[in-house]
């Protein structure tokens, strides 16, 4: 859709945000509504056939934590999930304004913004998921767009000789129903690697069934791995089938099973070498037809040495085991990896970022990855977020350093992030405050004020 056929509504606090946001638009599009209370959401996008949302993160009764711009949106999408919505946000809330969009908004603005950028933002985003699809009927696109995504979820990128072997062994174990044991770092790819085994395997077709054993309580792990029947407890309101009889004639991965009390490995156990479970409150026993993998990033010989895991239950789950190098092992991977990730989330989050530039690649191989593929994958994801330009720079990638503030792989170093996009504005207009403040969308007194905070 173009911008001149487009309905848009702005809600916004600020009356002053309002006015210059309906004056510059209302040139350019077919209609324009304001409104300064949120609570009139629902009742606007019911009723509005709005083809796009401008919605500002944070309200006077929220201040700057963003959760009523986070509320708001999920209503919007609950309302509509198909409403394209823009977030309206200041320069220091970027890293809220990355999990909206993780939340399902289509891109965000930082105010004050410059009208070009504005109206290119907007632009750009009622073109999103408005081509393509011709012939396939809206059901079987969401099925086929579920798979691909799936699909590149689970793809193993792997270029190095250590990774090569690991997956030239995992597809011949797969052809086998031998029970494998996954071990490796965090962060390290076990679940795609146990879905690879799947995938090769001759029960492809059937169900595969994850379970992290390290967020079970040991009061649920009866009914969430055997299943309970109507009346066994409280809550037991109805028969229910648990995750070994959901995997029936598949794959069933237990991630995280060194986390496992001495108790409950028991009782694996004994499932395990009967090949058969008893749903909570039942005295009736159900066969199994399953492939077991398991995977721990414990030292889990170790743990058998000091007794705090069953070693005939190892025996049991380990028939082959397979280990995952930690991505510090294998350089050659990443700048596969990273162009891996940088293909996925430039189509995820509509940015026109393709390449990364050779600095950067070198970068990321002297790096030691402490949260191995996790991390790189949101590094990539961040920054491509983030970048302006359509090859990624060093600059672009935030990476813990042993110099200074670190961004970590759940989250960034506001302070750190604000001071360096600083510097690259700075150096890339050659230190001309006026081109650099409207290139971070900042006032010039805004920027002198952060250049002198940061001793820039």
């Amino acid at each position: 859709m173009q911008l001149s056929e487009a309905k848009i509504l702005i809600i916004d606090d600020d009356v002053d945000v309002l006015s210059a946001a309906k004056l510059l638009l209302k040139r350019h599009a077919k209609s324009v509504d304001i409104e300064k209370n949120p609570q009139k959401l629902p009742f606007l996008v019911t009723n509005g056939e709005y083809n796009l949302i401008l919605l500002d993160m944070n309200f006077t009764r929220d201040v700057n934590s963003g959760r009523e711009g986070f509320h708001w949106l999920d209503r919007i999408l609950d309302i509509n999930p198909k409403m394209k919505v823009i977030m309206i946000t200041a320069y220091g809330d970027i890293e809220m304004a990355i999990r909206a969009i993780k939340s399902g908004a289509t891109d965000f603005v930082l105010k004050p913004w410059e009208n070009e950028k504005l109206l290119a933002t907007i632009s750009a985003a009622l073109l999103v998921n408005n081509a393509g699809g011709a012939g396939i009927a809206p059901e079987e696109k969401t099925k086929e767009e579920t798979k691909k995504a799936k699909n590149n979820a689970d793809t193993i990128v792997a270029t190095s000789d250590a990774m090569k072997q690991v997956l030239f062994t995992a597809e011949r174990v797969a052809a086998t129903d031998a029970n494998v044991i996954i071990l490796g770092e965090n962060g390290t790819g076990k679940t795609q690697l146990a879905r690879h085994v799947h995938q090769h395997s001759q029960r492809a077709e059937k169900p595969f069934v994850t379970v992290d054993l390290g967020a079970l309580s040991e009061s649920l792990f009866e009914s969430e791995l055997f299943g309970h029947v109507k009346g066994a407890f409280t809550d037991a309101k109805e028969d229910r089938a648990g995750r070994f009889e959901e995997a029936k004639g598949g794959t069933i991965f237990l991630d995280e099973i060194g986390n496992l009390s001495l108790p409950l490995q028991a009782k694996l156990l004994t499932v395990i070498q009967d090949r058969k479970v008893t749903r909570v409150g039942s005295n009736k026993s159900i066969a199994l037809d399953v492939r077991l993998i398991c995977a721990t990033n414990m030292n889990i010989e170790k743990m058998v040495q000091e007794k705090t895991f069953r070693q005939d239950l190892l025996y049991r789950i380990n028939t082959i085991e397979l280990d995952l190098p930690p991505l510090r092992e294998r350089h050659e991977d990443i700048s596969a990896l990273a162009d891996f990730y940088l293909k996925q989330f430039s189509k995820k989050y509509n940015r026109p970022v393709n390449d990364i530039s050779s600095a950067l690649i070198k970068k990321m191989q002297q790096y030691n990855w402490p949260g191995n593929i996790r991390e790189l994958q949101h590094a990539i994801e961040r920054a491509v977020i983030l970048s302006q330009e359509k090859t990624l720079q060093p600059d672009d990638l935030f990476l813990k350093s042993a110099t200074g503030p670190a961004a970590t792989a759940t989250g960034f170093d506001l302070e750190n992030m604000e001071k360096t996009l600083i510097v690259k504005a700075m150096k890339r207009f050659n230190g001309n405050i006026t081109d650099a403040a409207r290139e971070l969308g900042l006032s010039r007194a805004a920027l002198y004020r952060r250049m002198e905070k940061y001793g820039l």
